[in-house]
This record gives structure tokens, C-alpha cells and sequence, in this order.
């Protein structure tokens, strides 16, 4: 059978991803995936795709990550052979665990070439691993691939790589038909009058708009690790629910947890003292097999149905008000995402780094809505923050993002790439790792050196150094001034140090338990 060429290998894989419905590319330069690039570039010309050339493989994934959790569409990652795959897999494990569909496409050398100390060969196969290669030489049906989640597909292109052939127009006649995946129910949930919603960070990856529809139709109280996008849920519940004894008296009949629960000890603890606990989650069919609860939905209800107790409600309601009524916060990290959540306009997205911002948002943001949140909570690594960010501001209007210093000097290569859009980060300067000095290890020997990892950098300096508006913010009046820059803007915020700030959580965190005691009479 007569070999197939790179060029048609590449055209046919263009062609077949554009009729599906794949419009976002995002590639990053090589003499292997040559033949992508320029079908890639032919496309772009044509006005059938958005080309977007990102130069470093890591950040150009976690770029293609956040378009695609901005989307919810498959977008398409490209690069050449060798290190450039590898440098895939922080945000494929991200991709993985978050259930987003990415469509990794790794140019190759022929299978022949492997284990011959060819240059820049290695084996690809299971390269971004859990997540499975389809490894070919050969054209192949997309259509069998992009069925939900990430994939990766190893293309193995021969010399030579350009050819002269010049296929008659590969792109005529082509009809873009988007390939829809059907979301699943599961018919009606019956609970007990005292139970409660707890809502993962990510959804389960179901669309918040259905997460919504069925939490809020229940009547039942809810607990939302992302507030923003839930102006139903009880306000502050990490934080009051960190008191043992308010966790026994609220201890629910049966909790219902929609994802997964990855950010506060209090919540996670309130749910294993409950023996009736139903999960909510796709990937308990193909990832989380082993997780355990009375019963798994690896689909969304379409209704959930209790016979709420009024009292109940009531019980919840005022905890979360005498919570509210007892933060009264400083200039302090805790006190800026509070501040940045309620004052960032609506229709915006915002993008929440890990460690310890989220945890704020978590504990201190009011609840409200009219604003699109994201947040890498699949592994909930600091690794491609900036670049999910970017990828997020290609898809929205307005974008805000708020990152911890380390967080934000771990991606900072992604600042090489030229990316215009109404896009304000705020960078939380701390110097260095603060989330360590509210953890068990806190005081421990080398702590400052192993742990806390003070950057010493002027951080407004080196984004200046990348040519980037920047500000420097240190007060409450100062930070308001700051929501309406167009294009985009950096804000260094500087709060105080990392160990003033974790003694304050405690203090706060005692005068809302107290304050929760007294309004549910439990003083």
C-alpha cells in the first residue's frame, strides 16, 4: 500500500477537527509538526480557525486549557516531537482530573525511528498518561475521538516533512456540522428533610447553569466552595464549620455532594460525620472508581426532592447572617478577594489561582452572581496559572484574575507571549508561599527555607521588565481605583506578612464561631 504523505496526514486532520466544530488551535513551533503548522496556517488565512502560536509547550496547554474551560468546546494542542510532548503533561493530568477536552496532538518521528538513537525521538506512546495515545501513521476518524474529556493522538510524519504537491484547495466544500455531546440524567433523588448540597469547586464538569437549576429548585441549604457563582448559598460556611461543635449541631440526615470537595478541612470533615451521603459525579465511572458514598450518580438528577424542615433552613440561614455580620477584616489578603469579588463587574470571568486564594474566596466572598468563575481544580497545581488565565480572557469580554505571588512567578514565561484583552490580575505579594504558615507544618524547623520560600523580588519591576502596565497597590481605596483598566493591566498587591496574616485566620475564625454560637444558641 502506497505510503501517505505528511501534507495529506496533516490537511485530512485539519479538515476532519474544522467539520466537527474545533475552531481554537493552539500551536507551538517545530520542524516536525511542520506539516500542521503550515495546514494550520492555510486555515487561519482562510478565516476557518483561531491560530493561537504560543512559544513554550506548557504554557501553550495550559493556554489551550483555559479556552477550553471558558468554552466547554475541544480545543485543539499542537506540537513537535521530543521534550515538546512532555512538557504537555502537567496540564493533560489537569485535563484529566477536570474532565476538559483538549485534543493533544503530538507530531512523531516514524515507529521505525524509536529506540535507534534517532534525534529527538522518544516513545510517545502513554506519553501524557492516564490519558491514552491513539499513535498513527495513517489518517484517522476524529469523529470517534472527541467524545468528552481529553485526548491524545501521536501523529507519525516521514520525511519528506514539505512537499510540492499542492492537493487541489484540501479545504473546498467543507461544512462545519459541531459534534454535540449528550448529557445524561438521571430521574429524581429523594431526601430526608434535614439535608444539605455541598458543590464542588468545578461542578463535576457539569455546566453551572444545571448545577444551579437543580440546587436552587430543591429548597435545600446549600454550601458552595465557589460562592460567586451560587447567590443562594450560605455565606462563610468554611469558616463556621471549623468549630466542631457547630459542625454536631448542624450535622445533617443526608448531604449530597455535587464534584469533588477540595478545598477546606471543615467541610470534609462535616461530610464523613454524615453515615447518608450521596455523590454527584461523572468521573466516578472513569476516574474516581474507588470513591465511596451510600449511593454514586455518575449523572446530573433531574430533580431532587425533600420535604424540607422550615427550622432547618432557618437554622442554616442565621448561621451564615451571624457568620457575615462577625468578619470585620483589615487590609489583609482575605479582605482583597472579598473586595475583588464584589466589585468586579457582571459578565465577567475570574480566574482564581490555587493555595490560598481560593481559599478565600471560599470563606470570605459574599455570595452573589452574573460572573463566570474558574479555578485549576482538577490537581489544583500553581503550575500554568496565567496561562489557563489568558486562555480563559480569549473567550469573555472582561477578565479578572487573582494569583499568589509564587503561583504567579511559577508561570512567568507565559508573560513572553504577546496576549491583548481587557484582562486585570491581581498578583497578592506576600513574598512567598502563605497558604504553609496556616498548615499543620507552620513552626516547623526550616520552615522559612523549605516551606514559606521568600521570592525577594520586586514583582512590580519584573513584570515591567516584560513591558506590561503594572500599578502597586497597598490600601483598600487604592485597590477600588483599580477595576476598570482597559487592556492588559497588572496590580501588585502588598499585604502584610505571611505569618501576621495567619495568626489573624485564627482570631477570625474564633469570633465567627463565637458569633454563630450565639446566633443559633449554642453560647
Amino acid at each position: 500500500m502506497e505510503s501517505v504523505t505528511s501534507s495529506h496526514l496533516a490537511r485530512s486532520t485539519v479538515r476532519q477537527l474544522i467539520e466537527m466544530g474545533v475552531s481554537d488551535f493552539v500551536l507551538s513551533p517545530g520542524s516536525r509538526n511542520a506539516p500542521l503548522s503550515l495546514a494550520l496556517f492555510e486555515a487561519s488565512q482562510r478565516g476557518f480557525i483561531d491560530l493561537h502560536v504560543r512559544i513554550d509547550e506548557r504554557g501553550a496547554a495550559y493556554f489551550a486549557l483555559g479556552i477550553s474551560k471558558a468554552s466547554d468546546k475541544y480545543v485543539a494542542l499542537i506540537c513537535t516531537s521530543g521534550t515538546a510532548a512532555a512538557n504537555y503533561h502537567p496540564a493533560a493530568l489537569e485535563a484529566y482530573h477536570s474532565g476538559n477536552k483538549i485534543l493533544f496532538i503530538t507530531a512523531d518521528r516514524p515507529a521505525r525511528l524509536r529506540n535507534t538513537g534517532a534525534n529527538q525521538t522518544t516513545i510517545q506512546t502513554g506519553i501524557l498518561s492516564p490519558i491514552a495515545t491513539v499513535d498513527t501513521a495513517e489518517p484517522i476518524d476524529c469523529q470517534t475521538l472527541l467524545i468528552g474529556g481529553p485526548v491524545h493522538v501521536n501523529l507519525q510524519f516521514d520525511e519528506p516533512l514539505l512537499e510540492s504537491d499542492a492537493e487541489i484547495d484540501w479545504l473546498a466544500g467543507l461544512k462545519v456540522v459541531p459534534r454535540v455531546i449528550p448529557v445524561k440524567t438521571e430521574g429524581i433523588v429523594e431526601v430526608s428533610p434535614r439535608s444539605i448540597i455541598v458543590i464542588g469547586h468545578d461542578c463535576a464538569g457539569l455546566s453551572i447553569e444545571s448545577v444551579r437549576d437543580l440546587a436552587s429548585k430543591s429548597g435545600i441549604p446549600v454550601i458552595a466552595e465557589d460562592p460567586v457563582s451560587f447567590d443562594f448559598a450560605v455565606p462563610h460556611a468554611a469558616l463556621f464549620l471549623s468549630e466542631a461543635e457547630i459542625r454536631n449541631t448542624l450535622k445533617a440526615e443526608t448531604i449530597i455532594v455535587i464534584g469533588r470537595t477540595t478545598l477546606s478541612r471543615s467541610i470534609n470533615s462535616f461530610i464523613s460525620q454524615t453515615s447518608h451521603v450521596l455523590v454527584i459525579d461523572p468521573r466516578t465511572e472513569t476516574i474516581d472508581t474507588r470513591r465511596e458514598a451510600t449511593k454514586l450518580f455518575s449523572s446530573i438528577p433531574t430533580r431532587i426532592v425533600s420535604d424540607v424542615d422550615p427550622q432547618w433552613s432557618q437554622l442554616w440561614k442565621i448561621c451564615g447572617e451571624s457568620a457575615e455580620k462577625a468578619i470585620a477584616l483589615g487590609w489583609s489578603e482575605q479582605l482583597v478577594a472579598r473586595e475583588i469579588v464584589r466589585s468586579i463587574p457582571a459578565e465577567s470571568a475570574l480566574f482564581v489561582g490555587s493555595s490560598r486564594p481560593v481559599r478565600d474566596i471560599e470563606a470570605f466572598a459574599q455570595p452573589r452572581s452574573g460572573v463566570r468563575v474558574f479555578a485549576n481544580r482538577g490537581l489544583a497545581g500553581i503550575d500554568g496559572n496565567i496561562s489557563t488565565a489568558f486562555g480563559i480572557s480569549t473567550v469573555f469580554e472582561r477578565t479578572y484574575s487573582i494569583l499568589g505571588d509564587l503561583t504567579f512567578l511559577h508561570d512567568i514565561s507565559a508573560l513572553a507571549n504577546t496576549h491583548a484583552s481587557n484582562h486585570t490580575i491581581f498578583v497578592i505579594d506576600n513574598n512567598g508561599g502563605g497558604i504553609f504558615s496556616t498548615l499543620p507544618q507552620s513552626g516547623s524547623d526550616g520552615f522559612e527555607k523549605i516551606f514559606g520560600t521568600p521570592h525577594n523580588l520586586n514583582v512590580e519591576s519584573v513584570i515591567k521588565g516584560f513591558g506590561y502596565s503594572v500599578e502597586k497597590v497597598k490600601t483598600l481605596s487604592d485597590l477600588k481605583r483599580t477595576f476598570h483598566h482597559p487592556g492588559l493591566h497588572f496590580v501588585v498587591v502588598e499585604v502584610p506578612d505571611r505569618e501576621a496574616n495567619a495568626r489573624e485566620l485564627k482570631k477570625i475564625h474564633q469570633s465567627v464561631a463565637n458569633a454563630v454560637r450565639i446566633g443559633s444558641n449554642l453560647a
